[in-house]
C-alpha cells in the first residue's frame, strides 16, 4: 500500500507542462495535464483515474488511452508501469439499437 502522503511529497508539486493540453482519452476529452494534475492530488491507480476524470470510461472502454494513462501515471510517481495498479476488467459495451430488441421478441419461444 503506498502511503499518499509520503509520495506526494517525493513527487513534489504540480507543474504545468509544455504538452499538457494534448488530448489523451478522446471518448472522454480528459488531457495529459488533467490527469498529471489528478496525480498530484493523490489519484495513483488506473481505477481511481477511471473515476476521478472518467479516462478509459468512454466507447473505446479504454483500448485506445489505456496505456497512455497508466505510463503518464508511471512518470509522474516516478514508478514502473508493472507499480501502477491496473483498473478492473469488464467486457466492453456497445449502443444497440432498439429496433434489434424489438426483432428479438423478448426471447420467449412459445
Amino acid at each position: 500500500m503506498v502511503d499518499i502522503q509520503k509520495k506526494l511529497a517525493e513527487i513534489g508539486p504540480f507543474a504545468e507542462g509544455l504538452d499538457d493540453g494534448l488530448l489523451v482519452c478522446r471518448c472522454e476529452e480528459v488531457t495529459k495535464g488533467e490527469i498529471r494534475k489528478a496525480v498530484h492530488e493523490g489519484v495513483f491507480t488506473l481505477e481511481e483515474m477511471r473515476r476521478y476524470l472518467r479516462s478509459g470510461m468512454g466507447l473505446c472502454q479504454g483500448q485506445t488511452c489505456e496505456k497512455l494513462v497508466k505510463s503518464i501515471i508511471a512518470g509522474e510517481l516516478e514508478v514502473s508501469l508493472a507499480e501502477v495498479v491496473p483498473a478492473s476488467s469488464r467486457a466492453p459495451m456497445r449502443p444497440i439499437e432498439m429496433r434489434i430488441l424489438a426483432e428479438d421478441g423478448g426471447g420467449s419461444d412459445e
